[in-house]
């Protein structure tokens, strides 16, 4: 098989539907649904995904009505689904990335957890477990609403401990992998803007953080700053600090994109981005990602995607899927492999 498959159909036919079958299986997340029941058809009671590597594993991934997520490894049921992250490593692109910098903060935090779940499997119990510990502590506050309880200082300082922990080790991995990020996004900038932009990556935690980056004095600062917003909270109703409240900013040539940049602009640091996440997980892990485009040709302009097709060049396996092959010439048409799909009145896609 080459390198590169381009999947080639029309709007609706299921192109969007392989790609993210890829990123399920690489990543346990779908870039355009946080729920498990949009993945499922509606008059079916579970949908699976079935995968084979190139080191002849044999991956399945069910997403069930009832009973919920059923993954198998080589046939044996994973105890811990995220016991299958690492079989498939990918870094996907698609138009809604397109909202990444003109979008809410929780887009950018998503971008970055995808990011450091790639290089840290376990990253995905720290978001699980800060997630469940600020649902109770929420529920705790509404509880209290009405009463007064006589031990809620000693409950709350018990979950300061627990949530200061947990925010000290998300916010210690997403600093660094920004940190990461920033020289190879800035590079990719500089060379798809032809040198005319520079690029910038701050990470502005929910939590004041001492400059010097140490477990424990992090740790200790965010535990005096959730005991000090206490009235705050009770008031609110929620919490004011933590990673729940993290930004990243992107800066181009000294302003903030989100503002300043044009459109154009803004899908070329988009791009960057991509494929900064690209080059770093290859780096880390000694093997280049799979890199899957979703339908984003429709969003660049002729200049943009002679310079994203030159860019991925040669060294990546690549899943692209677009409407048509006009963007595709010479060699890229040449050494890929071509899938045409057409619509099926069954709504099942099968891939020979």
């Amino acid at each position: 098989m080459e390198k590169r498959l381009l999947v080639i159909g029309p709007n609706g036919v299921g192109k969007s539907n392989l790609l993210e079958s890829v990123e399920l299986l690489g990543s346990l997340r779908s870039h355009r649904s946080s729920s498990d029941q949009d993945l499922i058809h509606w008059n079916n009671d579970s949908a699976i995904v079935r995968a084979k590597t190139s080191d002849d594993e044999n991956l399945s991934l069910e997403f069930r009505k009832v009973g919920g997520r059923k993954v198998l490894k080589n046939g044996k049921q994973l105890s811990r689904h995220l016991d299958l992250l690492g079989s498939v490593r990918c870094v996907g692109f698609s138009a809604l990335d397109l909202n990444l910098v003109r979008g809410e903060p929780l887009l950018r935090r998503s971008w970055l957890d995808r990011v450091v779940q790639q290089l840290e499997p376990v990253y995905g119990d720290l978001i699980t477990r800060f997630n469940r510990l600020l649902r109770q502590r929420n529920q705790l506050w509404r509880n209290w609403k009405d009463s007064v309880q006589a031990n809620q200082d000693v409950l709350l300082d018990a979950f300061d401990v627990q949530m200061a922990l947990v925010s000290t080790r998300i916010h210690r991995r997403r600093n660094r992998a920004l940190k990461h990020l920033q020289p190879l996004a800035a590079k990719w900038q500089k060379r798809l803007s032809k040198g005319n932009e520079d690029l910038e990556l701050n990470y502005l935690p929910g939590s004041a953080l001492e400059s010097e980056e140490t477990e424990l004095s992090w740790r200790l600062a965010i535990e005096e700053q959730l005991a000090g917003q206490r009235n705050d909270e009770e008031r609110l109703g929620s919490c004011k600090v933590g990673p729940h409240r993290d930004e990243v900013s992107f800066l181009l040539n000294g302003s903030p994109a989100r503002k300043f940049g044009s459109a154009g602009q803004q899908r070329t640091l988009v791009l960057s981005l991509k494929l900064a996440e690209l080059e770093l997980v290859g780096a880390t892990f000694r093997e280049p990602p799979l890199l899957l485009l979703d339908d984003v040709f429709a969003e660049l302009d002729p200049i943009r995607q002679f310079l994203l097709l030159e860019a991925v060049g040669d060294d990546h396996q690549c899943l692209i899927s677009a409407t048509h092959l006009d963007a595709f010439e010479g060699d890229w048409r040449r050494n890929s492999q071509i899938l045409e799909l057409e619509r099926q009145q069954d709504g099942i896609l099968e891939v020979g």
